[in-house]
């Protein structure tokens, strides 16, 4: 039966109670932002690079570190590769066929020979840049690290000089400013280019300015340069890194000429329009919580958004713009994996509003369509496009363990990230010319790999469950598996909603029939948890949570979907919970956080989150894989540094403050009952709006949605108290308050008053 909600009637002491309104003022979107991003205080000394201060501008990144009267600049750029390929990669019979023959003869030792001992050699892989050395004498002793993230700049304090630094947003340079003494500095090619073969790096002079040029592979050059202006007790340096891969057949003059310029243009003058495009950028969107250390976290990783991801520039690989600055090469070679850590990197942008970042990622795999292409025909002997588990730059495979790093189903999980960018903006445009397109291509691979078996149901020739039981025979599970059954299920379901919007009947029968042809997600019956692949439970602890995928984040199986669906997902988490996190790595715990809040599981998914935050974060809040705590979270103590447990961290605070998966808005779907005063602002949900919204006493109290493109609301009504709102809502048999909104219009809504 269809009621409505009465609207606020405009009454004087309604709308402008004085408390009320204060919170509505603070809700309210407007130029500036309500709540300043927590800094990054850290005490000297900093001994090693992982635990630096990160500067950076999406193309180029900085490490700042040091102790006494020494401080180091680990310097990076996004698209210094060395992309030299193993022989094995080229030969002819590399390529899918051959993986099978191989995994039906059950010859591990052949497998390993041709598909994973490529990706042992030592290139293609991320190279690290440089590190400026200053030393400052009579400086005395560093005492503090820090970043202030409302404008991104760092400082070191001395007792007798103050050391300032950013990465320009607006212009490709970097700037240090030194009040005090007096700086001697060096620029140091890395020790771990030697293991590369290069050449030593050349070196030059002149009055005021100081440079390399390092040869790497296959005609890649770069050049740091840095330039330096004394003006009474100030000293200013310009840096630049320029390379032939984007920039310039000569990286030297245009390096030279780019810090030439800063000079002239001056720190000030530079830094003011720096600090405006951060101003900007956290302008977009806020949250605020009541637990300092996962507000900082957030915080953080928002900037490391704005500091890594820009559009123009490579998306953010296992390090971001922050490669390892050490003896040895990056950890995983710095590469694009593909079988979690890129989709996971990326989840977070949409909900924070932060599409420039986002636009990083979908630019960069659009472009690298025709290598995917080539990929598609030569391994899989297929049509469309295929996307390497484990990639390069280029988007070529790297070799790997087999069964996830040539698994033909990554490039689906990284097409949700172009239709939640689709679903966020409803940019109709980018849905035409980019999404829908391009898991088309994406799709195809797979469809032409897929086969009926016995009872009509489309198979994969072989599959896996990234990453359970490693690099082995029994790796190879029996298909399909959830994990691969999973992704199938979205893409279709999302190819035929997509292909709605555009109006392509055709299409999205099509996309309904094959998806039809599918099995449904495979269930335990003694636990009613969902299994690895029919007749195997997730039984051992496991990094890598690719059973329950269809939980979070593909939202494949839901809550809402009915009493079955909700037992299958209590079981799934309960048996993860049973089994143990023995063997987990920190994205493993921030994962486990979203799927609980997806779940509305709010205490579960509050004390995983905790549990991430307190044993996987470096002290400069870099994500370790192992367990940093001591305190046995984890079998795990290793401590290499990647940064898809920070985003996906950042993601499961958005799932436990709102969610609008399948376009139904939940606010505070899964806020901790410990959470009692609970805001954000500028939130974005699917289908164009933005959201901010206010909780008191554990109760929403205040809710404002804008909608930034013509469309229906679609809200869950779990409002405690009820709320009164601006407009009439039409109440769904199910509990959805529905109403339509031109671009524009805004919905308002709050309690009658904030008086008990």
């Amino acid at each position: 039966m269809k009621q409505f909600v009465k609207p606020m009637q405009a009454h004087p002491m309604r709308l402008f109670h004085p408390v009320l309104f204060l919170l509505w003022s603070l809700l309210l979107p407007g130029p500036g932002v309500a709540r300043e991003p927590l800094p990054l205080r850290l005490q000297a000394p900093i001994q090693t690079w992982d635990e630096a201060i990160p500067l950076g501008n999406g193309l180029t990144g900085g490490l700042l570190w040091g102790e006494g009267e020494t401080i180091n600049l680990s310097l990076d750029r996004g698209d210094l590769w060395d992309l030299r390929r193993p022989d094995m990669l080229k030969r002819r019979d590399w390529n899918y066929a051959t993986l099978r023959r191989l995994q039906a003869a059950g010859d591990q030792a052949t497998i390993e020979k041709m598909f994973d001992e490529p990706y042992l050699e030592i290139t293609p892989t991320k190279i690290p840049c440089a590190r400026l050395v200053l030393k400052l004498p009579g400086a005395g002793v560093a005492k503090e690290f820090a970043l202030d993230l409302q404008q991104a700049q760092a400082q070191v304090q001395f007792p007798q000089a103050k050391l300032s630094a950013f990465f320009s947003a607006t212009a490709p340079v970097a700037f240090l400013r030194i009040e005090g003494a007096a700086p001697e500095f060096e620029i140091m090619p890395p020790v771990s280019l030697g293991k590369l073969g290069y050449a030593p790096a050349q070196r030059g002079a002149d009055a005021n300015t100081r440079w390399i040029v390092q040869e790497a592979a296959l005609g890649l050059r770069y050049a740091v340069v840095v330039a330096t202006q004394r003006d009474g007790n100030t000293t200013m340096l310009a840096l630049a890194i320029t390379s032939t891969r984007d920039d310039a057949k000569d990286p030297l003059t245009l390096a030279r000429t780019r810090v030439r310029d800063a000079l002239a243009q001056g720190y000030a003058r530079e830094f003011a329009s720096h600090e405006k495009w951060w101003r900007d950028f956290w302008a977009t969107s806020e949250i605020s919580i009541p637990d300092r250390a996962l507000q900082f976290h957030y915080d953080l990783v928002k900037y490391f958004y704005g500091a890594a991801s820009r559009t123009g520039a490579p998306p953010i690989p296992l390090q971001g713009v922050w490669t390892r600055d050490s003896d040895e090469l990056p950890p995983w070679k710095g590469d694009y994996h593909n079988d979690l850590n890129t989709q996971m990197t990326y989840a977070a942008y949409p909900t924070a509003g932060l599409f420039e970042s986002g636009e990083s990622f979908t630019d960069f795999n659009w472009k690298l369509l025709p290598a995917y292409r080539q990929y598609a025909r030569e391994f899989f002997a297929t049509h469309g496009a295929a996307v390497p588990g484990v990639m390069t730059l280029d988007g070529r495979a790297m070799g790997g363990w087999a069964q996830y790093a040539l698994s033909p189903t990554a490039g689906l999980w990284i097409g949700q990230s172009f239709y939640l960018h689709w679903r966020y903006t409803m940019d109709p445009r980018f849905l035409a010319e980019r999404a829908y397109p391009w898991l088309v291509e994406v799709a195809q691979n797979a469809i032409e790999l897929l086969h009926e078996d016995g009872h009509g149901r489309l198979q994969l020739p072989l599959s896996s469950s990234p990453e359970i039981f490693d690099n082995s025979l029994k790796a190879w599970l029996p298909s399909n598996s959830n994990y691969d059954q999973a992704l199938l299920h979205w893409s279709f379901d999302a190819l035929a909603e997509m292909a709605d919007a555009l109006g392509k009947q055709k299409d999205a029968a099509r996309w309904r029939s094959l998806r039809g042809k599918l099995a449904d997600l495979d269930v335990d019956p003694a636990t009613h948890a969902l299994t690895l692949v029919h007749g195997m439970p997730y039984a051992e602890s496991h990094r890598h949570l690719s059973h329950a995928i269809a939980i979070y984040p593909l939202g494949t199986l839901r809550i809402e979907d009915g009493a079955a669906a909700r037992a299958t997902i209590r079981a799934t988490l309960d048996q993860i919970d049973r089994v143990g996190t023995d063997k987990w790595v920190g994205f493993s715990f921030a994962w486990m956080a979203a799927m609980a809040a997806r779940a509305g599981e709010s205490e579960r998914a509050l004390r995983y989150l905790r549990d991430y935050e307190r044993g996987f974060v470096l002290r400069n809040g870099f994500h370790a894989n192992g367990d940093q705590s001591g305190t046995g979270l984890s079998g795990y103590t290793y401590r290499p540094f990647t940064l898809e447990g920070n985003f996906l961290a950042m993601q499961a605070e958005h799932e436990m403050l709102l969610q609008s998966d399948h376009g139904i808005m939940h606010v505070f779907p899964s806020t901790s009952a410990s959470w009692d005063e609970v805001a954000f602002r500028g939130l974005r949900a699917e289908g164009g709006f933005k959201v901010s919204a206010k909780r008191a006493n554990g109760h929403t109290v205040a809710l404002h949605i804008e909608a930034t493109v013509d469309g229906v609301v679609k809200l869950r009504d779990n409002f405690a108290t009820p709320l009164r709102f601006n407009r009439t809502l039409e109440r769904r048999a199910d509990g959805v308050l529905e109403i339509a909104l031109r671009k524009g219009e805004v919905l308002d809504g709050s309690v009658g008053s904030l008086e008990n």
